[in-house]
């Protein structure tokens, strides 16, 4: 009984660790942070002038941006391309055209990077990824999508009362 306390007692020690060694440190910039976390994808990450040389040869290159439709207008993206969420993306592997270079995009580019190893695993030919916060810090420009206006709501028709 006492090997059995001993182990769940050295799990939620070893557990409570682990999470706590994940959380982003409270202050600090978000390039800070961003920093912090080591680049661990065999995919290139891009700078901005590496962004700025493939989006010269529009024909040749694809833009994905594997992140969710709430971060765009928020974080911005590049004024055209396909997204498809990192969570679906194996799903749509066969939409993405395979004789383009590929540029994975998300905020910080983690989830681009994670998204360049897949598509290159699969065939694809990824030229690298790109986080549009990081593109920005290094003066890049990215669109911020305004989402449309909803539209008023009509008036309530009259209604006649029959007397």
């Amino acid at each position: 009984m006492n090997i059995r306390k001993t182990t769940i007692a050295a799990t939620l020690i070893l557990a409570s660790a682990a999470s706590f060694a994940q959380q982003a440190p409270a202050s600090g910039t978000p390039a800070a942070v961003a920093a912090a976390q080591p680049w661990t994808y065999k995919t290139k990450q891009l700078s901005r002038a590496d962004v700025d040389a493939l989006l010269l040869q529009p024909g040749k290159v694809l833009v994905l941006d594997v992140r969710r439709p709430d971060e765009l207008p928020s974080k911005g993206s590049f004024p055209v391309f396909l997204s498809i969420q990192n969570a679906d993306l194996e799903k749509y592997l066969k939409y993405i055209p395979k004789d383009r270079q590929i540029v994975t995009v998300s905020n910080r580019a983690h989830r681009a990077g994670a998204a360049g190893d897949l598509l290159t695993l699969r065939g694809f030919k990824v030229a690298g990824a790109v986080g549009t916060q990081d593109y920005e810090e290094q003066g890049g420009v990215v669109e911020h999508i305004k989402p449309p206006v909803a539209p008023a709501a009509a008036p309530a028709p009259a209604v006649a009362l029959a007397k």
